[in-house]
């Protein structure tokens, strides 16, 4: 319910939530997360350029502290967290992030490889030239609509009247409710020749615009290698671009050979350089590859320099492929080209925003001509009235002089009145009432000073005149020819780009595929061994028999198995996990290994391992299920024998667990072991063989709160003989009872 003063409205709870999350979302979506078609920012941008500009932080002019900028910016316009304005100031001013930076940073504002800028009390900025020129400038000429700021007591640009395509120049990148923008950068003076080329032909087709606009221009560098998926992408809006580092071939003492990774990918920016070198890394430690020796990373301010050692003779084209497959080195940018376009979201063509930042071209233009126009023809207005009263100076000097207050002159000026002015002659009277300046007129003659009256002022003031009417012309010419203003845009889009061009980074292509052969392992024998901690490794049979005595009392399972093989891991979750031997670590006897839960699916927060063997031998086997509340079940191995990495291994009741996975061998009878000491013995053969999904049958009837929690099979005299509270118990001396019987208790 809602309380508006002492009226109650009685409203349904569900649909006051969907219009509050309705209304949320689309703030978000506007007001915070999307970026403006016409400007290419977004509020939180378009705001701290702005406040900059008002601050007077010019590009020649001092730099600022940025947490003054920031300051200012909440306190005036963006009413957030400070962290969101001063990340938005120094993504703008990162030349490895924009295509095009807005604002020059002092300081520390991070590197390309993740580290943070400093904080905003450290660091300074100031407007870079071309943001001044081209993004804020002609504010003062009324080009754009302003709004009230949060609470009113400031104004701040709608949009700001950027002269060229930021949204394509920059890119941008935003999550919003239910929608995310991703758009690439472009390379400025393709981008303009594409505007240009519009300007000329409206009918151009996205295929033409891609005769001028290559295709994206990550600052940044590396290749786009689907050059010809990039039609659809832009025509659609939306797609996928693969990206690739550049990597460089160096010749090295001795005949060797070096990797030189020198540009990468722009989804590779920040802290997946580390992972980069981490995955390359982990290829040389599970031998995935022998050929590189050494990894350093020599980046500097100079640029991405990353150097991979080889040995001798390495395969360097295979080398290179693997590292497009198996790494970051090659990536895929996800492009979604949506942004807020006459007042909505909506996911737009390459065409539509180049015509979109046209029309607003054409809309700032008019704007600014009207308004140059407007005050051209007030001087004009001016202008005229000075003229005509140089002409009739000896009669205003005499109706001044006859007046007796300043509104007898001024009424006397526009509508002739005379009453109350004396005169000196009749003439005088009569030509007086013949005056008709204007109000604007009368109150600049008023004002004037009499030093106009020389001789060289009055024809400074005479070519003023036929300099306005020349300007008149000019923008009436701008604002009632539309090809006039075309080519008033273009010959500024040009001088834009001679400017502040420069080369493309990015190379685009139809690369080919990349294509690995992955070196086959040489099988051999191997032993796992995995201690109570869960850390797994394998060695040599060689080595294992050396420490044999060492190595059974520190592991908790000991395998032989082959390198090519499987291993299925089975929990008290009833799971079973896959893992390959390939990928636990191959070393020495005192290595410490690698958790399983880093080789596998295996969770050791809430699983516990109680099963471990080959995948082959699984599947030559038939295995025993027991839960702690006894159901039990036997199922053929070959059930086990999946493509997943995790399955369920067994279908469990309700609050029940796994307590023993055993593989049927040559024992005939199971034992199995209550926690309150209740012990039953059963013929193997009473246990029913059913599938992994089955929960299986009652072995033994429980009390209470009891449960199982060992299971023997006495087959070898070692397993005949068990200890409960240190009481021996010889379990073949047990009887034989029926299935689902409650056993007999051990005497303690």
């Amino acid at each position: 319910m809602e309380r508006t003063g002492e009226q109650i409205i009685r409203t349904e709870y569900s649909e006051v939530m969907q219009k509050s999350y309705i209304d949320y979302a689309m703030s978000v979506i506007i007001s915070r997360a999307l970026p403006d078609v016409r400007d290419g920012l977004k509020p939180v941008q378009r705001r701290t350029l702005y406040d900059m500009y008002e601050l007077g932080i010019r590009y020649d002019r001092p730099y600022r502290k940025s947490a003054r900028i920031v300051g200012d910016t909440m306190g005036k316009y963006h009413p957030h967290g400070d962290s969101s304005i001063y990340d938005a100031l120094v993504v703008m001013a990162q030349e490895f992030k924009k295509g095009l930076p807005l604002v020059d940073g002092h300081g520390n504002f991070g590197s390309i490889e993740g580290d943070g800028a400093a904080a905003m009390r450290y660091t300074e900025a100031r407007l870079q030239k071309i943001t001044q020129e081209a993004f804020l400038g002609d504010l003062d000429k009324n080009v754009v609509k302003f709004l009230p700021n949060f609470d009113e007591t400031e104004k701040e640009p709608e949009v700001l009247p950027v002269r060229l395509p930021n949204l394509l120049v920059n890119g941008s990148d935003g999550i919003a409710v239910g929608m995310v923008t991703s758009i690439p950068p472009h390379n400025l003076g393709e981008v303009i020749d594409a505007v240009i080329a519009t300007i000329k032909n409206g009918d151009i087709t996205t295929k033409e615009l891609m005769k001028y606009i290559q295709g994206p221009d990550f600052p940044t560098g590396g290749l786009v290698v689907n050059k010809d998926d990039l039609l659809e992408i832009y025509e659609t809006g939306t797609g996928k671009i693969r990206l690739r580092g550049k990597v460089e071939v160096e010749q090295t003492k001795g005949g060797k050979e070096n990797l030189v990774i020198t540009e990468i990918p722009y989804t590779m920016m920040g802290a997946n350089i580390g992972k980069f070198l981490n995955d390359i890394a982990n290829l040389v430690e599970s031998k995935k590859t022998t050929d590189i020796t050494d990894i350093s990373n020599q980046s500097s301010k100079d640029g991405i320099r990353i150097v991979l050692e080889l040995r001798k003779n390495a395969d360097v084209k295979n080398l290179i492929n693997m590292l497009y497959k198996k790494t970051r080195l090659e990536d895929t940018f996800g492009v979604n080209m949506l942004a807020v376009a006459e007042g909505r979201p909506e996911t737009l063509s390459l065409k539509r925003i180049i015509e979109h930042h046209i029309d607003f071209q054409f809309e700032v233009n008019t704007r600014k001509y009207q308004t140059l126009l407007d005050k051209e023809l007030h001087r004009k207005e001016i202008q005229e009235g000075l003229i005509k009263a140089c002409d009739v100076i000896d009669l205003i000097i005499e109706i001044l002089r006859g007046s007796k207050s300043q509104q007898q002159v001024k009424d006397c000026l526009v509508l002739g009145v005379i009453d109350g002015i004396k005169f000196k002659s009749r003439a005088s009277r009569k030509q007086a009432e013949q005056l008709k300046f204007t109000e604007a007129q009368a109150a600049a003659i008023l004002e004037m000073r009499l030093y106009k009256l020389i001789g060289l002022e009055i024809e400074a003031l005479q070519k003023e005149y036929e300099i306005t009417l020349e300007h008149i012309e000019t923008y009436q010419d701008l604002l009632n020819n539309y090809d006039s203003m075309a080519n008033l845009i273009v010959k500024e889009l040009k001088a834009i780009k001679k400017e502040y061009g420069r080369e493309r980074r990015t190379v685009v292509e139809n690369g080919e595929e990349a294509v690995y052969e992955e070196k086959k392992a040489e099988a051999m024998e191997v032993v796992f061994l995995m201690d109570r901690f869960g850390y797994a490794r394998t060695v040599d049979p060689a080595v294992y028999e050396r420490n044999k005595e060492a190595a059974d009392a520190e592991s908790k399972y000991v395998l032989f198995c082959m390198n090519t093989d499987k291993l299925c891991v089975m929990t008290d979750t009833g799971s079973q996990h896959l893992l390959k031997v390939m990928d636990v670590p191959y070393g020495k006897f005192r290595d410490k290994g690698k958790p399983i839960d880093n080789i596998c699916n295996y969770d050791g927060k809430t699983e516990r391992i109680i099963f471990v063997d080959t995948l082959q031998k699984v599947r030559m086997s038939v295995l025993i299920f027991v839960t702690e509340k006894g159901m039990i079940k036997q199922v053929e191995g070959t059930e086990f024998d999946v493509a997943k990495r995790t399955i369920a291994a067994t279908k469990l009741g309700e609050e029940d667990k796994v307590v023993s996975i055993a593989a049927l061998g040559e024992a005939q009878t199971c034992v199995f072991r209550s926690h309150q000491g209740m012990c039953l013995r059963i013929a193997i053969s009473e246990i029913p063989q059913k599938k992994k999904a089955a929960i299986g049958v009652r072995g033994m009837k429980l009390d209470g709160e009891d449960r199982i929690e060992e299971v023997y099979y006495p087959d070898s005299e070692k397993d005949k003989v068990i200890y409960y509270k240190e009481k021996e118990v010889h379990l073949d001396k047990l009887k034989i009872a029926g299935r689902d019987t409650k056993g007999t208790r051990i005497r303690v």
